[in-house]
């Protein structure tokens, strides 16, 4: 979830209790969730969470559910490598909603209007920042608002702490 929604931990972890979801942990103040769930589909679970939060907080906030062996091939499939050992905090995962439209993909990477690069693959952006978020151009790069617009962004370091939580409930 993202910072114009905030839902205190806490709650969030209740919530998913409260839903039949087991062992929730959350990551400090990052809007990130792992859980154990018994054989629904991401989609479903990411429905009733959705739901969940509606009822409990009165936000309608689209979420992103991911099993542990998809976190794992995200991981595995980072086109930057170099880029996440050299600087994780300036490469970003931007979790979607549902798969991009690739030719607008590549057709934005043709585009850019800074330093920037970034790889679309399966329902994941990875996007380098070398001269950091707060100063990049990618935003104003046509089609970027409807690339990102379903998709949450997390820097390389929080990707890998997410693994580790999710993998202390498997």
């Amino acid at each position: 979830m993202g910072g114009n929604n905030k839902v205190p931990m806490s709650e969030l972890r209740n919530l998913a209790s409260d839903l039949g979801l087991t062992e929730p942990k959350t990551l400090i103040q990052s809007g990130n969730l792992t859980f154990k769930a018994s054989r629904q589909s991401c989609e479903d679970l990411e429905g009733v969470l959705e739901e969940g939060l509606e009822k409990l907080l009165g936000l309608k906030i689209q979420l992103m559910v991911r099993t542990l062996a998809e976190w794992e091939e995200i991981i595995a499939a980072n086109p930057f490598a170099k880029e996440a050992d050299a600087d994780p905090s300036h490469l970003l995962l931007i979790a979607l909603k549902q798969e991009p439209d690739f030719d607008l993909v590549r057709s934005m990477q043709v585009a850019m209007l800074g330093p920037e690069k970034f790889v679309g693959v399966g329902r994941e952006l990875y996007v380098v920042y070398p001269e950091g978020i707060g100063d990049s151009k990618i935003g104003k790069t046509p089609g970027w608002n409807k690339l990102a617009s379903t998709g949450t962004g997390r820097n390389w370091n929080t990707v890998l702490k997410l693994m580790a939580l999710a993998g202390d409930i498997e």
